[in-house]
C-alpha cells in the first residue's frame, strides 16, 4: 500500500480499502500504518462506549466512604483480595487464601477507580478520532473531579489500601491499585499536547501526579512496593514511568530505565523467558499474562532510538525478546499450558494483551499482531477487567 497521510487513511473507509484489493487492517497494514490502522480497528468501539459515557458523571471515592478504612474521606481504601475470616477464629484476624478473593471485602473504591480508567481514556481516544469537543471535556471533568477539586478529590497516596482486617490498615501491595491510573496520565499527556486541556486542569492533574509519584518513591509502602520481587515491582516501575512521563521529571524516567534492566529482568525473567515467581502462584497463567504486560509496556513507554529496550538482553539471552517467544505460544493456545491451571478465571483468558500489539510493532512480527486483533478487547469478568489496565492503544501510538 502507498504511504498515506493519516487523515488520507481514514478517509478511504472499509469500502474505499476493499475496492482497492487490500487486506483491511491486516498484520501488514498494522506494520506499514501502525496508528491509522489501529484507529480504524477501535473507532467502533471507542465511539459506541465513549458516546455512553458522555451521559455518566464522574464519581470519584468520596461518594462511598468506607467504615473500616483507618483514614479519612478523602483517602483511597481497599482491602486485600485474598484475605478472608478465619474459620476457627471467625471475628479475629483474617487469614491468606492465594489467588481466591473474598467477595466480601471492600472494594468499591478500586471499582471506582477502574471505572475512571476505563471511561477517561476512552473519552480521550473518542477526541482523538473526531475532535468532537464534547468528548475532550467530559474527560477533563473526570480529571478535575479525581485530582484537583477539593471536594471530591482523591488524597495523593495509597496509605490505606489492601488493608488486612485485624492485621493492618493498609500494605504496600496495595500500590497495585493505581495501576489504573497509568492509561488515565496517558489520556491526560495527549489531551494536553492536543490543545483540547484547559491549562488549569494540565497543571492541577499534573501537580496531583507529581505528588503521587513522590510518595510512591519516598514512603516505606512506596520503597517496598518498588523492590517487590514479582509482579508487583514490575507494576511499581510502569507506574513511575508514566507518571514521570506526564510530570515531565526525565531523571526518574531515567531511574526507571535503568531498573528494568539492572533488576526487573535480572530478577524476574527465567533464561527461557518464563516468569518463575509468577508459576509458582495459584494462577500462574494469568499472572505471567499480568507481568508480560507490564514489561512490554515498559519497553514501550521507556525505549529510546539509543536505548531500545525491546531489543535489550542479560549476558544469558534473557530479555524481552525471549519472555514473548516463551509466552505467545500460550496464548495462542491456551490448552498447551504445561503448568498448573489457575485457581480462579483460567477459562476467562486471555484477552486482548497489549504488549502483544507493541512487540509485533517492535519486532515487525505479523503473528503477534494477527493474534493481538484476534483476542477479546472489552472482557466483562471483573478479575479480568482489573488485570487489564491498559485498553485504548490509540493513546499510545499518539
Amino acid at each position: 500500500m502507498p504511504q498515506l497521510s493519516r487523515r488520507e487513511f481514514l478517509s478511504l473507509g472499509a469500502a474505499a480499502l476493499a475496492a482497492r484489493g487490500d487486506t483491511i487492517n491486516s498484520p501488514e497494514d498494522i506494520l506499514e500504518h501502525p496508528r491509522q490502522s489501529i484507529e480504524i480497528i477501535e473507532r467502533p468501539r471507542v465511539l459506541t462506549a465513549a458516546r455512553r459515557y458522555l451521559h455518566e458523571p464522574p464519581k470519584t471515592i468520596v461518594s462511598a466512604p468506607a467504615s473500616r478504612s483507618a483514614g479519612g474521606l478523602h483517602d483511597y481504601f481497599s482491602e486485600a483480595d485474598y484475605f478472608w475470616p478465619d474459620p476457627k477464629n471467625p471475628t479475629g484476624p483474617y487469614i491468606n487464601r492465594d489467588g481466591e478473593s473474598d467477595p466480601d471485602n471492600f472494594n468499591t473504591h478500586r471499582l471506582l477507580l477502574i471505572r475512571l480508567s476505563i471511561q477517561a481514556p476512552a473519552l480521550a481516544v473518542a477526541w482523538v478520532l473526531t475532535e468532537h469537543p464534547d468528548f475532550a471535556a467530559h474527560a477533563a471533568a473526570h480529571l478535575r473531579a479525581w485530582f484537583i477539586e477539593p471536594a471530591t478529590r482523591m488524597n495523593p497516596n495509597l496509605q490505606y489500601a489492601q488493608a488486612v482486617h485485624g492485621v493492618s490498615t493498609g500494605r504496600s501491595w496495595g500500590i497495585i491499585d493505581t495501576l489504573h491510573l497509568v492509561e488515565v496520565a496517558q489520556a491526560t499527556i495527549v489531551l494536553h499536547n492536543g490543545g483540547a486541556l484547559a491549562e488549569s486542569d494540565w497543571e492541577g492533574t499534573k501537580n496531583w501526579f507529581a505528588q503521587y509519584l513522590d510518595w510512591m518513591q519516598t514512603s516505606d509502602p512506596g520503597r517496598k512496593e518498588r523492590d517487590a520481587k514479582n509482579n508487583h515491582g514490575s507494576c511499581w516501575l510502569l507506574q513511575a514511568a508514566a507518571f514521570a512521563s506526564l510530570t515531565g521529571d526525565d531523571g526518574v524516567v531515567r531511574e526507571c530505565r535503568d531498573r528494568l534492566k539492572s533488576n526487573i529482568l535480572p530478577t524476574q525473567v527465567a533464561p527461557d523467558g518464563s516468569f518463575p515467581l509468577e508459576l509458582v502462584r495459584t494462577k500462574p497463567y494469568g499472572y505471567s499474562l499480568f507481568d508480560l504486560d507490564a514489561l512490554g509496556m515498559l519497553a514501550h513507554v521507556l525505549s529510546t532510538k539509543s536505548d531500545n529496550l525491546w531489543d535489550y538482553t542479560l549476558h544469558d539471552g534473557r530479555g524481552l525478546a525471549a519472555c514473548f517467544r516463551f509466552m505467545t505460544p500460550f496464548i495462542a493456545n491456551k490448552q498447551s499450558w504445561p503448568y498448573r491451571h489457575d485457581v480462579q478465571y483460567f477459562d476467562d483468558l486471555p484477552v486482548r494483551q497489549p504488549s502483544l500489539l507493541f512487540a509485533g510493532l517492535a519486532y515487525r512480527n505479523r503473528e503477534y499482531l494477527d493474534l493481538w486483533k484476534r483476542l477479546d478487547p472489552d472482557p466483562q469478568v471483573p478479575e479480568v477487567i482489573r488485570n487489564h489496565p491498559i485498553r485504548q492503544p490509540v493513546l499510545w501510538l499518539s
